[in-house]
């Protein structure tokens, strides 16, 4: 039986496939920018969805034949690709995070740059974490394991067989909470450094009344937090590394809450 025919057949299946990996290039990084063109997304899906559907086809489906509950299962299958590419994407809304409270104590608040990604305005250092995290999830090679965890989703939650659990909300919670924790480990280098620089210009302007002490204190407050910035990027670089392989340790967490028991 070729291809086309498998099709024909299997419409409905197809259809229940193309809606979660639609769902999960909708939030997942690098494929749910904002510059990704959407016909692009829609393409991709349903090539994907076009070399899963033999592998998935030899597997028993039950797919109901009333349009209201076949439109339901649509919408659960989407969700489900939502909640996936969202656990996919956590690190990278927290590196933003942590661009941002940089940008402020540094004394780059005012300076913003237009990222297409987002589509507003994001702040200039955590834009450029931004972008570099993009490349060490590339050079890592974690998207193909995130389009690996998008195939291993399809053995674990059968087609119209997931279950929504009250058990998600707490690990979705905690992937909220680790958002907060890695802009907090992220920034913590530089939060330090600068608040010890404040100290220091303290300590000067109480000794030094007559020096003007914002005019120093800016401009230093800038070279201090880009040079340990500089100094901070190969151990950022590895902790990327360690945050990825928490990332898809979440994902298969929300794999094991969707799977029927």
């Amino acid at each position: 039986m070729d291809l086309f025919t498998l099709l024909q057949n299997h419409l409905g299946a197809f259809l229940l496939i193309f809606a979660r990996i639609s769902g999960i290039f909708s939030t997942a990084p690098i494929f749910g920018g904002r510059n990704v063109p959407l016909m692009a997304k829609a393409g991709l899906a349903l090539i994907l969805s076009y070399i899963l559907l033999p592998m998935i086809s030899q597997t028993p489906q039950s797919i109901p034949e009333a349009l209201l509950s076949y439109v339901a299962i649509v919408i659960g299958e989407f969700l489900i690709g939502l909640i996936m590419g969202f656990a996919c994407s956590f690190i990278f809304h927290g590196i933003q995070m942590a661009g941002a409270l940089l940008d402020t104590q540094i004394g780059f608040g005012m300076v913003n740059v237009f990222d297409p990604q987002f589509g507003q305005q994001v702040p200039l250092v955590g834009n450029f974490k931004y972008i570099l995290a993009i490349l060490v999830f590339l050079i890592s090679n974690s998207h193909h394991l995130f389009l690996s965890a998008m195939f291993y989703s399809f053995k674990s939650i059968p087609l119209t067989q997931g279950v929504f659990r009250p058990g998600m909300a707490d690990i979705i919670v905690d992937m909220v909470i680790s958002i907060f924790i890695i802009a907090f480990k992220i920034s913590l280098p530089v939060l330090v450094s600068l608040l010890l620089t404040d100290v220091a210009l303290g300590i000067l302007a109480r000794s030094m009344p007559q020096m003007n002490i914002f005019v120093v204190g800016v401009p230093g407050k800038i070279i201090v937090g880009i040079f340990v910035l500089s100094l901070a990027l190969p151990f950022y670089i590895a902790f990327l590394e360690v945050v990825f392989s928490g990332i898809f340790h979440s994902m298969y967490r929300l794999l094991e809450s969707f799977a029927p028991r």
